[in-house]
């Protein structure tokens, strides 16, 4: 499997190395295949589906051949591919189908996650809890909450998939301690994750940053993230940077660096994989405490 979404990210950087290599405008060009400017700079930009008989009309008066033409007419088509995730439309919300695309072709898939249990991680009950707090937020629900749930089912059994890509996130603290959601489902979704930690024939690793970790030069990470990485190196990698209104999916190499770099320090701030199932462990046992106290009776003579 490939991300369409990065397929067409390196079709658009390599048409326009191309373009640029051979001296022209995109006017230019246009005017050698009859396509017109705007068509080409919206495939240099990947912010369109490519057409691969235009992909190689570009090729051919680019001067391309041979085993490069037909790799390029290949990322093509994988541009051009329509992934599982489609099926589900607006149900499924644009971004998060940004975020399964990305993992249809990943090798691996690194998360920093602050205040909520991420979304590959998370059981139906909690996705409709946090649904819920969204709208009281003044956020629209999905039209189709119980497809939404379903949908992000979904991309975690294709997350799991045989060949799947390998899933570590760095959770703080506070996205376990502060509840995202009532204590009885907050508490099932922790044990789900202790589970999923300690199943030794996974490929899902948590580890929590302590809220008194010290990171290098006292950094603080300023909002969630995730990294990819492709098995084909000419594949560019991957941050999808998680802002309020919106993913900014980068691929730039020096921002890529950059938030590896980061990603690392956080890593090695957090708890070993033993340490933070402990953490887990006990964050449950603290809930489940709180319910029992909170459930008991008065003794007779008491209230």
């Amino acid at each position: 499997m490939v991300s369409p979404l990065v397929r067409r990210r390196r079709l658009a950087t390599e048409l326009r190395a191309l373009r640029e290599a051979a001296g022209l405008t995109h006017e230019q060009l246009g005017r050698q295949v009859g396509m017109h400017r705007l068509k080409i700079s919206r495939l240099e930009t990947a912010t369109s589906r490519p057409n691969v008989p235009d992909v190689m009309k570009l090729l051919d008066a680019l001067g391309v051949t041979g085993a490069r033409w037909h790799a390029l007419v290949q990322v093509a088509r994988d541009a051009g591919d329509r992934g599982w995730w489609e099926r589900y439309g607006t149900d499924m919300g644009g971004r998060q189908q940004v975020y399964a695309d990305l993992e249809a072709g990943a090798v691996t898939v690194r998360e920093y996650q602050t205040v909520a249990v991420p979304g590959l991680l998370q059981l139906p009950d909690y996705v409709r809890a946090r649904s819920e707090q969204s709208v009281r937020m003044g956020e629209p629900m999905p039209a189709d909450l119980a497809r939404s749930v379903e949908a992000r089912i979904a991309r975690q059994r294709m997350l799991r998939r045989p060949g799947g890509p390998s899933y570590e996130v760095v959770l703080e603290e506070l996205a376990v301690r502060r509840l995202g959601a009532p204590p009885e489902v907050m508490l099932t979704q922790l044990r789900h994750l202790v589970e999923l930690v300690g199943d030794p024939a996974g490929r899902t690793a948590v580890r929590i940053l302590p809220i008194e970790a010290e990171l290098p030069g006292y950094l603080l990470a300023r909002t969630p993230f995730s990294l990819y990485t492709f098995a084909d190196p000419a594949d560019p990698q991957v941050v999808a940077i998680d802002t309020e209104t919106e993913d900014l999916v980068l691929t730039e190499p020096e921002t890529v660096l950059r938030h590896q770099r980061l990603y690392a320090e956080l890593r090695d701030a957090a708890l070993p994989i033993e340490a933070s199932l402990v953490f887990l462990m006990e964050a449950a046992d603290r809930i489940s405490s709180g319910r029992r106290t909170r459930n008991a009776k008065p003794a007779a003579g008491e209230g």
